[in-house]
């Protein structure tokens, strides 16, 4: 019986039980649960990031970036795979060294490029230290050398291709994607020649480093070198400088030794192969040379380059040159005068040529090579005529486009019409790039020549330049905007072109498969048919792309595709290379970081946006261009550390900004502003430049510390305030300073540390309460009265006014002391009891009253003891001390007024200072919080303070008697006793210097003039009632007698104008008239000085004794008790 043998790859599913699907929907049902979460998750995040979040994206905030650009996985040998192995080994040789020279370009553009640039940037010429230069040097030694490996790779790649290529020639196939690329390998290594051509101070730096070396290599030892590594390094330098900087990168390429008799390699001698590389480079010129100019122009300059690379590799292999060819290719430069390789590097391709072919050159007519050379003149004072027209036609170009990406992007796709509506899209975002590429190069060509040139640009065309850079972002910052609806469009419209791709490519197989003859050629082009199907039918990565560009160079071959249906084909596979890649290529062509090199122009665009400052919001978009040269700083490799270039840069644009000229309005005249301050915030690096807020604080700044400065002013800078946010919409901070008011004046604080000086500066009027500066450098005099006081208290708090009283009492006790030395005075001493003597003696003869000639005779008697340099007696200098003495007491009886005039107006919202409840025992009774149990406590405190502050106040003046009473009536200070009979002659000075200061109020000369001076009067109360003379001083009837001496001398003036009117001696009469006007000064002088003293006698309680005072308080004692 035979046994049934089961086989290895037997299936355990060979009949259905059911299991697989169950298991499916149990999966499907898990997949569709994550998926409700995730969805749950990221709509959390979504609102939680921002509530309005939606489509439109603000270039300024890029927390999340997309990154559209396919990513392939598969490697080229699983994506070359079809059953022609010879076919798959060609395609998939081609596709390496293509993609090779893709990574060497992106390479040299983001790394080598940029460090070489930048090398020496971020260091002034001013700041230059000795040995800088080297160090920077030193740095880039390690570059330089990776650059030299780096051009080492490039060289063998460049053989490899040319050794790869012969091989294939005799299949009558036309590789030219392979000769494009080594064309994009040969403009690296011409791009890096013309970078160290063009840059001075690499080879500058390069020679100095090369010195130091010389003079380490002489004394190696101080250096602390081994001599041993030095020669090495020596050797490595020279290799660096013959490799790289002598700018023969090109030349050594394209000279190397193609043919390698060893491997059976044989370039030079292979005419086909010669042909063959020259029928290319025609096509690729061919291709280029039409659409060089034309408004489809996207990087066909680039390919001129290469082609003119090639022209020269191929002169160097062959030596051979097609005069027509090198005519044709001179020809372009009428075209195009210069083409910009990288940044600020501009290449002239005639001069290249000529250069590197001189054996064509001189075929050539020297006139035909200088009318190309004078053309780039030419070139320049055209552009500079057209600029405005062009400004202003791409203007409306990019504009209307905006409009319609934005009207396109925000339409809802509908079903029906999927196809036409992808269709437009993409022609859309196509020609967003071609205007990209257009306006880059017009900026580009245009700066970097006039630059090269070294020729003058005007205001206009700077002006017009930087319009464009504007429009240039618009057109990146529309993508960016509408990033979300971008990227949703890009995956489809890829897919829609690779439909019509493989549609286009299917017609073609299905021709080449019923044709039944299979030679070999055909199933060659039938296999590449298919792996451009197989590789368009994935996602459009770049290698994909190039296996399908690749592929079709044999699948074109047999005429597979009519005529009618290559270009259509060629086209889409175009769009397909623009849409897949296309983030990267509107980067790359509103790329403005070349604009670092022409920062100059900075400034007079700044002013341009000043001076049309109604579309101010433009700045946004040159802001967005100066940011792009950071990424390419990075690379820069001769400094410390890349942070610090980029800290230089951001300094000088942020100097720029802030020291623009200062415009006067007055002489100007003022413009409208407003526009700035509707601006959103500029982002520029790390930082937001927000006008508005920058102006807001500045002027709160302004207005908050000038107030402080001069406290009078506060209303004119309120009204400014009110200005700006009416005008400009600023929300200005209030300022928060304590309630002032125009008549602040100088502080209690201020006036207490320097009470010296003020009571020396200031003049007291006792009725109206009121200090007048003697006087002032201004127009004007300061004053102060009780309401500055009180604005004062309240500033600081009640607290004040107890520390102020302590000051005053530590002023007195200084002046008391030389009040004293001066009453001990022997001179003055003697004369006072002399005095007493003789009042005593002759008081009955009198009418008890003390003669006015003994005080006048006193008066003179001290001027002759000396006087100052400035005219001043001893009594001069006396009557000083009383005032000042005076003017504090004075100064006190204004803080007591001001105190009370504070606690009345903060007590004011109380209804009834004498029925005020109890708000603690109310909020006990509601049963509140605690906390609002200690509040309601902390208010009755408060309103107990103040209503017992309002009502009583400090009785200061008393403090101050009862303090230095004492002292003075103590018999060690006897001396004092005589001061009541001083007081006399003090007054006759005092009358003679107030009615001279008076007199100087209706002069030109000002200087001493003063209307008032009670301190005086002040002063004398004080001290008699410290001394407790008043009885002893009201006993000479001091006053009575004066009234009565110049009423006698009045009536002796007035008898005797009655005498004299009969004999009419007019000049007697006149000269009796002033003396009766002079005599009525004087008594109306005492007179006000009589007064003055009495109402300033009535603060310190005249009208009592001490002894009276003494009984007083013991007479309360018993009534307490």
């Amino acid at each position: 019986m035979a046994v049934e043998t089961i086989a290895p790859d037997w299936e355990f599913d060979r009949f259905d039980d059911g299991s697989q699907k169950i298991h499916l929907e149990v999966q499907l049902k898990n997949y569709s649960r994550f998926l409700e979460e995730y969805t749950s998750q990221l709509k959390g995040i979504e609102e939680a990031l921002d509530d309005s979040i939606g489509d439109v994206w603000d270039f300024t905030l890029d927390p999340i970036a997309l990154k559209l650009l396919p990513y392939e996985q598969s490697s080229l040998l699983e994506l070359i795979k079809t059953d022609n192995k010879v076919l798959n080994k060609v395609i998939t040789v081609y596709a390496a060294l293509c993609s090779e020279v893709k990574k060497l370009k992106y390479e040299a553009e983001t790394k080598f490029y940029n460090g070489l640039l930048y090398y020496g940037e971020g260091v002034s010429d001013t700041s230059v230290v000795e040995g800088e230069s080297q160090v920077q040097m030193g740095r880039f030694i390690s570059f330089l050398q990776e650059l030299s490996c780096f051009v080492t790779r490039c060289y063998e790649v460049v053989v490899n291709i040319v050794h790869q290529l012969p091989k294939t020639e005799s299949s009558g196939v036309h590789f030219q994607v392979v000769y494009e690329h080594l064309g994009e390998l040969l403009v690296v290594l011409l791009t890096l020649d013309e970078i160290m051509e063009n840059h001075g101070t690499l080879k500058d730096h390069w020679k100095m480093y090369k010195r130091m070396l010389k003079s380490v290599h002489h004394n190696p030892g101080k250096f602390s070198i081994p001599e041993e590594k030095l020669k090495p390094f020596e050797k490595l330098l020279l290799k660096l400088e013959g490799q790289l900087l002598d700018s023969m990168i090109l030349q050594a390429c394209v000279e190397q030794r193609f043919d390698d008799p060893g491997e059976g390699v044989a370039v030079s001698k292979n005419s086909a192969f010669a042909e063959e590389f020259a029928f290319n480079i025609r096509t690729i010129f061919t291709n280029v040379e039409s659409k060089i100019g034309e408004p489809s122009e996207i990087d066909q300059r680039d390919k001129y380059a290469g082609v003119c690379g090639l022209f020269v590799l191929h002169f160097h292999i062959f030596r051979s040159v097609d005069k027509k060819f090198y005519k044709s290719l001179l020809d372009v430069c009428k075209k195009v005068s210069a083409v910009t390789l990288t940044s600020n590097i501009i290449w002239f391709p005639d001069t290249f040529l000529i250069t590197k072919i001189p054996a064509a050159a001189k075929l050539m007519d020297k006139k035909s090579l200088q009318a190309i050379r004078a053309q780039r003149d030419t070139f320049l004072q055209q552009r500079a005529q057209t600029l405005a027209k062009d400004v202003q036609s791409y203007y409306v170009f990019v504009t209307s486009w905006m409009m319609k990406m934005e009207s396109i992007l925000s339409k809802e796709q509908k079903s029906d019409k999927l196809a036409e509506d992808l269709n437009s899209r993409c022609n859309v975002f196509v020609q967003g790039i071609l205007y990209a590429y257009s306006i880059s190069t017009i900026i580009k060509t245009t700066m970097n020549m006039y630059m090269s040139m070294q020729r003058p640009m005007t205001k206009t065309s700077v002006k017009a330049l930087c319009r464009l850079v504007e429009l240039l972002k618009a057109v990146e910052h529309t993508f960016h905007r509408r990033s979300m609806v971008v990227a949703d469009s890009v995956s489809h419209i890829t897919q829609q072109l690779q439909s019509q791709a493989l549609n286009a490519i299917g017609v073609a197989k299905k021709r080449v498969i019923s044709d039944k003859k299979y030679s070999q050629q055909r199933l060659d082009v039938l296999s590449s048919l298919v792996l451009a199907e197989n590789a368009l039918s994935g996602p459009s990565t770049k290698e994909r792309r190039l296996v399908v560009s690749l592929a079709l160079c044999v699948g074109t071959q047999l005429k597979t595709f009519k005529d009618e249906e290559l270009p259509p084909l060629q086209l889409v596979l175009k769009k397909l290379d623009l849409i897949s890649e296309l983030s990267e290529r509107v980067k790359l062509q509103c790329d403005c970081s070349f604009l670092y090199w022409h920062r100059a122009v900075f400034p007079i665009y700044l002013d341009d946006v000043y001076d049309n400052a109604v579309d101010a919001a433009r700045i946004h978009y040159m802001f967005s261009a100066l940011r792009d040269s950071v990424p390419s700083m990075l690379h820069a490799k001769h400094m410390e550390s890349c942070d610090q270039l980029l800290e230089s840069y951001d300094k000088e644009i942020m100097d720029v900004i802030l020291n623009l000229d200062l415009l006067n309005p007055f002489k100007v005249g003022l413009k409208d502003l407003a526009h700035f301050f509707s601006l959103k915030p500029i982002r520029f690096f790390n930082r937001f430049i927000h006008i508005k807020a920058y102006v807001t604080h500045y002027l709160d700044k302004t207005f908050y510390n000038l107030t402080t400065v001069a406290l009078h002013d506060w209303a004119t800078y309120s009204e400014m305030r009110n200005l700006a946010t009416q005008r400009y919409g600023l929300t200005m901070t209030e300022a928060h300073l304590p309630s002032q008011t125009l008549e602040q004046g100088l502080d209690v604080l201020e006036i207490m540390r320097n009470i010296h000086v003020f009571v020396s500066r200031y003049l007291y009027n006792l009725n109206n309460q009121i200090f007048i500066e003697k006087a002032s450098n201004n127009k004007h005099l300061n004053t102060i009265n009780i309401r500055h006081i009180a604005n004062s208290i309240r500033t600081h708090g009640t607290g004040i006014m107890n520390t102020t009283v302590n000051f005053t009492y530590q002023f007195l006790r200084k002046k008391f002391y030389i009040f004293s030395q001066f009453m001990y005075d022997e001179h003055i001493k003697s004369r006072l009891i002399k005095d007493i003597r003789f009042f005593r003696e002759t008081k009955d003869q009198s009418d008890q009253k003390y003669p006015f000639e003994r005080a006048e005779k006193f008066n003179r008697g001290i001027r002759k003891l000396g006087i100052t340099p400035e005219g001043q007696s001893y009594l001069d200098q006396f009557r000083q001390l009383i005032s000042q003495i005076g003017n504090a007491m004075g100064y006190v009886r204004m803080i007591r007024s001001g105190g009370l005039h504070c606690c009345s107006s903060a007590i004011r919202f109380v209804p009834d200072l004498e029925d005020i409840v109890n708000f603690e025992e109310l909020v006990k009774e509601e049963g509140l919080s605690e906390e609002t149990q200690k509040a309601a406590g902390v208010l009755d405190s408060v309103l107990g303070d103040l209503t017992s502050n309002s009502a009583e106040g400090t009785e200061y003046f008393k403090m101050l008697v009862a303090v230095f009473a004492p002292e003075f009536r103590s018999a060690k200070n006897m001396h004092l006793r005589n001061f009541y009979m001083i007081v006399p002659p003090l007054t006759v000075n005092f009358v003679e210097h107030s009615i001279s200061c008076k007199e100087k109020l209706n002069k030109k000369n000002k200087t001493g003039a003063a209307f008032t001076d009670d301190g005086f009067a002040m002063g004398v109360a004080y001290i008699l009632k410290l001394l407790d003379q008043y009885l002893e001083f009201d006993s000479l009837h001091w006053f009575q007698a004066v009234r009565d001496k110049y009423k006698k001398e009045m009536n002796a003036v007035v008898k005797e104008q009655n005498v004299q009117s009969a004999s009419q001696d007019e000049k007697l009469l006149q000269t009796m008239n002033l003396t009766q006007k002079r005599l009525d000064v004087y008594l109306q002088e005492f007179e006000l000085l009589h007064f003055s003293l009495s109402s300033a006698r009535i603060f310190f309680r005249a009208d009592k004794t001490a002894a009276e005072e003494t009984q007083e308080k013991k007479d309360k004692g018993v009534m307490i008790n």
